[in-house]
């Protein structure tokens, strides 16, 4: 008999037993911890609300404002400013027991908007540094130089309050961005232009939540915001931090959830801009010496073991959410957070490796942070990029898990990019693909994607571009004949309507794909002139009705109607109708919808027949071959297709053209 301690998530799972004291162990360091922290400062949000006495922050009685930094190892820290003609002698600070450090300065001196630094003295050298809590981080553009600015937020005007994100938990349509490569424009686009020019296309497409990239501020813009510095403070590249409350204000009319892409796996080693070495040390933050270090990333690593490491991380997490209404995270890097050895040629073929080199730290963290993300947005989104599968990563912490909602199908895009690179479309095997797409942990939801950015980076290519490759500049024109652009029109519909409807619980598209976006992305660099051709999105390609792009694009904003429409997937897994690998067709059945694929070249079969669950009359609600998708108008659209009963079972008959996705719902009794 089990021993009613057992965590569920073993209980749900026998091959989990033999790691039921890890399992155990997780829950027990949670609850250890939490405690630790309800005692020492009454409960988990006001541990998670160091933003509000650390870094700078206004105080209205006193008419001035209160500068607090953490610095334990630095030998004299001062403020130093426009406001003071950059002294840094005028200003000293002095330090607590806690090792922080601390000023009051009056209004008087230093004014809202002025730009600072602090000024720290230690074994590392004189340096002036970006104060750690900095809310808004600005860049000279002669020197390329980062300052602080003295920010007092304004009172903003949210519209929002009746929006909730629930909806897309349940049901989420994803649309992957980056503001700054948002525009038509060979430059950088903001905030606001996205908000008004940007948003409203996605909303029209159906999707219910973007997942914005690059909002944390970072010294490097082709980084693609990975690298970042300054963790509390809205890249100003794109605007203000007004300027951002402004697009997640609009998104929210739109009904839009705006995920936050969320870097806490790693942060820029940089000492101008950012932690390394704060107070003169290599362990105040981050692991000390190779530990501290992810060499494949060149980036530092942080010690989440530490509680003001743990206090700046948490804190990090509500003070998005708090102050910009931001509806939860993708958190990046999940599988080198939860492994020493970062999951660096690593294959996770047995469930030991779930268990073994673990860093008990983190999965502590993800679990108050996720605790405490449900405890101030209960509906809030929270993903995992995480290629390693750890069981109950997408689970309730109570159960032995971490909390997250979903996890990224990252085996999915990589599986595509495979089968186009190195298999004729003969050569595609209709069972390796249902396996593929539907391998998956019962009971924790995934998030499934054809494409993201990872694809669409400079030295890939995109699926379109796999497909069609440069044909697409010299035939996407709709008078143009070329079997390449409509073999490569067919397939990047048929991969993306797969993928949504058998891949997982939520759907993810990276901004541009959803038409064909030729190109890779490749962020200005010395190696191609400093150059922003390839940092935008061409827009005019989607909306020139003499070019197919138009054809991917209405079939991206029909497939995600018609999904959210019927709830697709938020429904238990597809199940199997029909095999057929002699035919490349597969035929199965979600949420009450038959889906049929024909993946063969050339093989269309008229009056195919295939079992259905339930009998009665069905109707086509998807069909990749129209002609208003860049197909040839094969099949009747507004034909019913009755079942017939033999023996006992139901079957369904209809003309299944190659290269074509069909989508087929009951018809309603009357």
């Amino acid at each position: 008999m089990e021993k009613s301690s057992t965590p569920l998530l073993v209980k749900n799972d026998p091959w989990l037993s033999p790691y039921e004291e890890e399992i155990a162990n997780r829950i027990d360091r949670y609850k250890g911890r939490l405690k630790g922290i309800e005692k020492d400062y009454g409960s988990l949000e006001e541990f998670a609300s160091a933003y509000n006495e650390m870094g700078l922050n206004y105080d209205s009685k006193k008419k001035g404002w209160w500068y607090r930094e953490w610095a334990p190892g630095a030998e004299s820290l001062s403020v130093t400013g426009d406001f003071n003609n950059w002294s840094r002698t005028d200003h000293q600070m002095t330090k607590n027991e806690f090792g922080i450090w601390e000023i009051f300065i009056p209004e008087k001196e230093l004014k809202a908007d002025s730009k600072f630094k602090v000024h720290i003295k230690a074994a590392n050298g004189d340096l002036d540094r970006i104060p750690a809590y900095s809310k808004y981080v600005v860049q000279d553009p002669k020197s390329y130089d980062f300052a602080a600015v003295a920010y007092k937020p304004k009172a903003f005007k949210w519209t929002d309050k009746k929006f909730s994100p629930a909806s897309a938990n349940k049901n989420p349509y994803i649309y992957e961005c980056h503001v700054g490569m948002s525009q038509e424009k060979e430059g950088v686009g903001t905030y606001r232009e996205f908000a008004d020019n940007t948003l409203p296309r996605i909303a029209k497409l159906g999707y219910n939540a973007i997942q914005v990239m690059a909002i944390q501020e970072h010294p490097y813009y082709g980084s693609f915001g990975y690298h970042v510095s300054s963790f509390f403070a809205a890249s100003s590249r794109f605007g203000t931090p007004d300027d951002l409350k402004y697009m997640v204000n609009k998104a929210h009319e739109l009904g839009l959830a705006v995920i936050m892409d969320i870097v806490h796996s790693h942060a820029v080693k940089n000492i101008a801009e950012g932690l390394n070495e704060f107070d003169g040390t290599d362990d105040l933050y981050f692991h000390p010496g190779g530990k501290g270090t992810h060499s494949a990333w060149d980036s530092k690593l942080f010690n989440y073991g530490k509680t003001e490491v743990l206090r700046y991380l948490v804190s990090n997490v509500k003070y998005w959410i708090e102050e910009f209404h931001i509806d939860g995270y993708r958190y990046d890097g999940v599988t080198s957070m939860l492994y020493f050895h970062h999951g660096d040629h690593v294959s996770f073929d047995h469930y030991d490796k779930y268990f073994n080199d673990v860093d008990w730290d983190v999965l502590t963290y993800f679990q108050l942070a996720n605790t405490l993300i449900k405890q101030i947005k209960p509906d809030a989104i929270v993903i995992a990029e995480d290629m390693s599968g750890m069981p109950g990563l997408c689970r309730p912490v109570a159960e032995g898990g971490l909390g997250f909602d979903f996890r990224l199908a990252m085996g999915i895009p990589d599986y595509w990019i495979k089968l186009l690179k190195h298999k004729s479309d003969e050569e595609w095997n209709i069972h390796e693909l249902w396996g593929t797409l539907t391998n998956r942990r019962y009971g924790e939801r995934t998030i499934a994607y054809a494409e993201s950015h990872d694809q669409a980076l400079v030295g890939d290519k995109t699926l379109a571009f796999w497909l069609m490759d440069k044909e697409m500049y010299t035939h996407m024109h709709k008078d143009y004949e070329s079997s390449i652009i409509d073999r490569g029109i067919a397939l990047h519909k048929m991969l993306r309507a797969f993928t949504l409807s058998l891949g997982g619980e939520g759907y993810l598209t990276f901004i541009g794909n959803e038409f064909g976006h030729p190109e890779w992305v490749d962020f200005p660099r010395e190696g191609n002139n400093w150059s922003y051709k390839y940092a935008r999105r061409q827009w005019s390609l989607a909306d020139n009705t003499d070019l197919r792009y138009q054809y991917l694009n209405a079939f991206d904003g029909a497939m995600i109607h018609m999904a959210k429409f019927y709830e697709v997937v938020s429904a238990l897994p597809a199940q199997q109708l029909n095999m057929d690998n002699e035919n490349q067709v597969l035929v199965f059945e979600r949420n009450n919808l038959i889906f049929v694929f024909n993946f063969h070249t050339q093989n269309s079969i008229p009056d195919y027949r295939f079992r259905v669950p339930n009998p009665g009359k069905y109707k086509v609600v998807l069909n990749s071959d129209r002609t208003q998708f860049g197909g040839f108008d094969r099949v009747d659209d507004e034909m019913s297709y009755p079942t017939v009963t033999l023996f006992g079972e139901h079957f369904l008959s209809l003309y299944v053209p190659s290269r074509t996705c069909i989508v087929l719902a009951q018809k309603s009794k009357k």
